[in-house]
């Protein structure tokens, strides 16, 4: 027997603009739309699950007498408009699976008897940089020329999260939301988040962006655990948003990535923003606004610069894998951390394999395989 659902219209018309449809153009691919919205006719059970699918919609939400009022658990930050509610399905969903898992571990690791981490908040409403710098490199245990040494980005990227990872911060690195490569994360909406917390900070890393453009966003979300204040950012043009925190943040992320005595010595054996970025490992934006701020370019300069280098951005191909090695993808977007807490609570039955799979965005055989290829017969520090 034909079941039918009668659906409040308002459901369907949110439901579509929530996943970021315009709602004429949804109701062209997608026919039958019209007349449930119109009230012509009701959708059977198969067709509203099939309608909550295109629209990444938990199905119950289907069935409320009206949408709900949904608000970003976090700050974020534009650059332009200082702060917004409004963010794409993709990162909304992102928040709230980071969240999720943020909550599991933080109840994991008291129920182990895990200790607080000191440094989260440290300096909340501190406003000397040098000395919120000093206690990073101190903690997570980087020279200030840490990266000179290093030939590539990408090795600089393994670097600074291993050292981040060993004091305890869990940091994932994706471009999409969960492994469905559908729904993607954009980079000028959001080039990464965090979420502080004592027990289990976690930082989010939009994978897509740049190697140069990441390990930025990396040290800004470290300056925001030690400040205190979970956010999320784009960084239109590396810029940060007018707000205090914001600034702060950013001027530690700077002197992270490049010390103002090592820039001035730089500055005067070799005047180059190309090798200075090669030398930090950042984009040469970050050089030439460093060098900006610290009276190397006057205005004209810069600008000149930065129409260049946008120019030149712009034209240049970059040569995009289409593919890749699914299981190391997956040991970035889970965090190899967070992976090891996942697999020993299995093991010792604190944790159900059905609520891993949730956890985890993995399932069955793809499950199995992983954590095998990641834990068997190796040591993993927690």
């Amino acid at each position: 027997m034909r079941t039918e659902i009668n659906i409040n219209p308002n459901i369907y018309i949110w439901a579509i603009n929530r996943a970021g449809y315009k709602l004429h153009d949804f109701v062209i691919i997608n026919p039958k739309i019209k007349d449930w919205i119109d009230k012509k006719k009701n959708p059977t059970v198969k067709q509203l699950e099939t309608f909550s699918k295109k629209v990444h919609l938990p199905f119950g939400y289907l069935l409320l007498p009206e949408p709900p009022k949904e608000s970003l658990p976090i700050p974020f930050f534009r650059t332009n408009n200082i702060q917004t509610q409004s963010v794409s399905i993709n990162v909304y969903d992102t928040i709230l699976l980071m969240q999720q898992r943020q909550d599991w571990l933080k109840e994991y690791l008291i129920d182990n008897d895990f200790e607080p981490l000191l440094f989260v908040s440290k300096f909340k409403n501190k406003e000397n940089y040098e000395e919120i710098v000093t206690d990073i490199r101190n903690v997570i245990g980087i020279a200030p020329e840490w990266a000179s040494g290093i030939n590539t980005w990408q090795t600089a990227l393994e670097y600074i999260t291993q050292k981040i990872e060993e004091s305890g911060i869990i940091i994932v690195f994706n471009g999409v939301f969960e492994n469905n490569n559908s729904r993607p994360i954009q980079v000028d909406e959001c080039r990464g988040f965090v979420l502080v917390d004592k027990m289990a900070p976690f930082m989010f890393i939009n994978s897509s962006d740049a190697k140069a453009a990441q390990l930025f966003t990396i040290f800004h979300e470290l300056a925001h655990i030690w400040t205190g204040q979970s956010a999320g950012f784009d960084f239109r043009k590396l810029q940060p948003a007018n707000e205090p925190i914001e600034i702060i943040c950013d001027k530690i992320a700077a002197e992270l990535l490049v010390p103002t005595n090592s820039l001035n010595k730089f500055w005067k054996e070799c005047i180059s923003i190309q090798s200075a970025a090669r030398y930090f490992k950042v984009s040469e934006i970050v050089i030439a606004r460093r060098a900006l701020d610290l009276g190397k370019l006057t205005n004209h300069e810069f600008f000149l610069f930065y129409e260049e280098y946008s120019n030149r951005e712009f034209k240049k191909k970059e040569n995009k894998s289409t593919g890749g090695d699914f299981y190391a993808t997956t040991k970035k977007r889970l965090s190899l951390t967070f992976a090891a807490h996942i697999n020993q609570a299995v093991k010792t039955g604190y944790l159900l394999y059905r609520d891993a799979y949730k956890l985890t965005s993995l399932k069955g055989d793809t499950y199995n395989t992983f954590f095998t290829k990641q834990f068997t017969n190796k040591r993993v520090s927690l």
